[in-house]
């Protein structure tokens, strides 16, 4: 009874300490936990907290019952943890200083000079056009295709796999492409601005593979690979059942129709055309109500 009032004598003489400083430290804190969770879930990363926080409830308990030997190990432990949970999250630490690089934040990397002599929205604009219809048209045949919208982050190592072809995009060359006798038709297309920068590429699998469901095929898998490393747009058409769907963020959606499609990769692709838009409606609905 005793420790238990110690204990709460404690928990009151904290909770007084606390001013304005210590708020704020403990709701960044509180964000960064949140991101790191947020991070982990559904990765092999999620057990691995698991365990460290098991281990942390586990040394509590050792220095509350003063076991010395236990404790002495645990400690020795902890003191070498910070490499220890390096090594384990290294493909999520290194998504965080991937995301943490990609500094031109206004137009997400999408946006560039374009040889063509239209502007960047005006490419990406016939761009998302010709990659709806061609998902669409694969789609009524079940024909597979795999086709990457890079963004910030430069995908040169895939590129170097495949088949460099800087064309422009068409449905008819996507259809071209992933002809099932085509010699490109195998690997994944990569789109770099609004232009088809290569053929036939290799991508990586994905980091939390035994937790894809296991009906979806290699395409699939490889979509959600390359969006776990990049922050890539990957359309994916199966050639199981003509699904179109989408990985972003190591994360597949499915069931895209062609206005839904064209729809998000609006939203992806052209966002500051997407604010305009809305603002523009927003304009004219004041000037209307004014009337």
């Amino acid at each position: 009874m005793v420790y238990i009032q110690d204990i709460l004598a404690r928990f009151i003489s904290v909770i007084r300490s606390i001013n304005l400083v210590d708020v704020l430290d403990m709701l960044i804190m509180a964000y960064l936990m949140y991101k790191g969770y947020k991070l982990v879930r559904e990765t092999r990363a999620q057990q691995l907290v698991k365990g460290i926080i098991l281990l942390c409830i586990l040394y509590f308990i050792i220095k509350q019952l003063e076991l010395k030997i236990m404790g002495f190990l645990l400690e020795n432990f902890f003191q070498v943890g910070i490499i220890a949970i390096i090594v384990m999250f290294q493909p999520e630490l290194r998504r965080v200083l991937e995301k943490m690089g990609r500094t031109n934040v206004k137009n997400f990397g999408v946006f560039s000079s374009s040889d063509s002599g239209k502007s960047p929205e005006a490419s990406w604009e016939n761009a998302i056009s010709e990659i709806c219809e061609a998902a669409a048209e694969l789609s009524e045949t079940t024909t597979g295709a795999l086709i990457v919208i890079e963004r910030q982050t430069r995908l040169g190592e895939q590129i170097a796999t495949g088949t460099v072809l800087n064309c422009d995009i068409s449905s008819e060359v996507l259809g071209n492409i992933f002809y099932p006798k085509a010699p490109l038709h195998d690997g994944a297309v990569i789109i770099r601005d609004a232009k088809i920068l290569a053929a036939g590429c290799f991508l990586p699998k994905p980091q939390k593979e035994e937790l894809i469901n296991k009906q979806l095929g290699s395409r699939h898998r490889a979509a959600i690979g390359m969006s776990e490393v990049s922050d890539a747009i990957v359309v994916v058409v199966s050639e199981e059942t003509g699904t179109v769907s989408i990985a972003e963020s190591g994360e597949l959606s499915r069931g895209y129709d062609k206005s839904k499609l064209e729809a998000f990769l609006r939203s992806r692709l052209i966002p500051e055309k997407a604010s305009e838009d809305k603002l523009d409606k927003a304009k004219k609905g004041l000037r209307r109500w004014i009337k």
